[in-house]
């Protein structure tokens, strides 16, 4: 069982400690001339850059890029970032480690979230559309990626379960939204929750680290998902070609605009709702992962800045209740974040940017 994690270093503590390793390359300085083994580790909590200085070529070809490797160091503060500082490198078996200890993971019952979306999906009264999304929920090729896969790999829900999760709540938006406008079709709205992120479980890779698939690479996950549903409804005999093209509609349309990467604006009500809740539900996850992040400074009101709104976001308890700060009972604030936090053990956003990707999900 992994112990030390990347959210419990300090400065000066020394590390003896297992971690994935997601970069690996010698660099060196063109002051000094001075080569040094760079890493880049990660674990569930987040990420930490590391270094050894010295006799690292015997070991340099013993572990690769997403291999787990067992370290010993010390942690250290370099340019208000921790650092670790390698003196030993060895490589470990599969037997010696839990992978959950290294890619973040919902803290939502997988089980649980799954019966949530077969909820909606069997409450769907149209029978093409309910025939539809059941068979693509149950499809056995298709339904154990949907438990493991993230909804991204950096801006919101990214980490194991996320996109499922992502899902069900988007269902749940719809619900409500549905309920207080009642000229909007809850039958096409939880379609396009459903299917909207489907390509996902393709677009990205999720066994030993998170990141793109050369498919997704390639395609994007928009193209990926367009192609299953056609796939599906092509293989369904009768399936009204007008309502076909509503469905994929709403799947090509679902980012809003061009910007963001949709082909297709929305252009009926549905679509255009679909955008709005699906973009709300990606930016409270988004917040909700900067505001739980450790803040460098503990006294810290602010957070980093969030990649997907393009700002840094006040720690509104810790502004409310100033003299609270150091026992960390800011209204709740604090004590609901390290709690959902600690639930999650999601890394914080900056622990697998992606400077390529764009911020709409």
């Amino acid at each position: 069982m992994k112990s030390g994690f990347v959210v419990d270093l300090k400065d000066g503590m020394a590390i003896a400690s297992l971690f994935l390793v997601r970069e690996k390359e010698i660099r060196s300085s063109p002051r000094t001339g001075k080569s040094w083994l760079q890493l880049g580790l990660v674990d569930r909590t987040g990420s930490v850059s590391a270094k050894m200085w010295d006799n690292y070529a015997t070991i340099i070809s013993t572990f690769a890029c997403d291999d787990v490797i067992r370290v010993r160091g010390r942690a250290k503060l370099y340019n208000d970032q921790i650092e670790i500082t390698l003196e030993q490198i060895l490589p470990v078996t599969d037997k010696e480690y839990d992978l959950q200890d290294f890619l973040p993971h919902t803290r939502e019952n997988i089980d649980v979230l799954l019966a949530k979306l077969h909820e909606h999906v069997g409450a769907v009264r149209d029978p093409w559309l309910q025939r539809l999304l059941t068979s693509i929920v149950d499809d056995p090729s298709v339904q154990p990626k949907l438990r493991l896969a993230p909804a991204a790999m950096t801006m919101h829900h990214a980490y194991l379960g996320g996109l499922l999760e992502h899902v069900v709540s988007v269902c749940g938006l719809a619900r409500g939204v549905a309920a207080h406008y009642p000229d909007v079709d809850l039958d096409y709205l939880i379609t396009g929750a459903v299917l909207h992120d489907i390509g996902k479980i393709d677009e990205l890779c999720y066994e030993r680290c998170i990141g793109y698939t050369t498919q997704g690479r390639l395609l994007g996950h928009i193209a990926i998902g367009f192609a299953m549903v056609r796939k599906k409804i092509e293989a369904t005999p009768g399936f009204p070609p007008h309502l076909a093209t509503l469905v994929e509609h709403l799947l090509l349309s679902h980012h809003g605009t061009h910007e963001f990467g949709s082909p297709a604006l929305p252009q009926f009500r549905e679509a255009v709702v679909l955008n709005f809740i699906d973009d709300l539900d990606s930016k409270v996850g988004a917040m909700r992962a900067t505001l739980d992040a450790a803040a460098v400074n503990r006294d810290d009101e602010w957070t980093e800045r969030n990649p997907s709104l393009r700002r840094s976001l006040l720690r509104a308890g810790e502004f409310l209740h100033p003299a609270e700060k150091a026992s960390g009972t800011a209204g709740g604030q604090n004590n609901a974040s390290a709690a959902h936090s600690a639930a999650t053990q999601a890394p914080s956003q900056r622990s697998f940017l992606d400077p390529g990707v764009p911020s709409k999900s």
